[in-house]
């Protein structure tokens, strides 16, 4: 028995229909897996984003400090090489200042008083010798004194301590 295309045409429509229906919800799926891949995607995008924005953060923070820290270590040398420049001057002019004594009226009785004070300490028997820039030197065996100028003034200069930076502290 032969079939006539007419009487095929409800199963032809029934079944286009369900074609039709399939091809529907497989594209509406085909539609979901894509709206789920994009929010998932938009998400990890949003989550990656964050995650570059606070280490971006964390290591702007971390060069501010690296940077902070050169600058205070900078300033603190060249504080320190301030404070250098100072000491070295004022011993300068402290020793400057004391061989200009030499100079003076008073220095011949001055360098008595340092030849009395170096035989007291070594001896009657020491050899003094007149210092360079002023004062003297004496030896006895086994001792030495060095009662120059720029050694007394440079000692009680070092005996002063931090308390000559008042000098130059504001």
């Amino acid at each position: 028995m032969t079939t006539s295309p007419t009487e095929l045409a409800p199963v032809r429509a029934r079944l286009l229909k369900d074609a039709e229906a399939d091809a529907r919800a497989l594209l509406a799926a085909a539609d979901e897996d894509a709206a789920t891949l994009l929010r998932n995607a938009e998400t990890q995008a949003a989550d990656i984003f964050a995650e570059a924005r606070s280490q971006g953060a964390a290591d702007a923070e971390a060069v501010r400090r690296a940077l902070r820290t050169r600058a205070r270590r900078a300033a603190r040398a060249r504080e320190l090489a301030a404070r250098r420049e100072c000491w070295q001057e004022l011993r300068r002019q402290v020793v400057h200042g004391v061989e200009a004594l030499h100079d003076t009226d008073a220095y011949p009785a001055l360098e008595a008083r340092l030849t009395t004070h170096a035989r007291h300490l070594l001896g009657p028997d020491a050899r003094i010798t007149t210092a360079p820039g002023g004062g003297v030197r004496g030896e006895a065996p086994g001792r030495r004194a060095d009662l120059s100028l720029t050694s007394l003034a440079l000692g009680a200069l070092d005996d002063l301590g931090s308390e000559a930076e008042e000098l130059w502290t504001p």
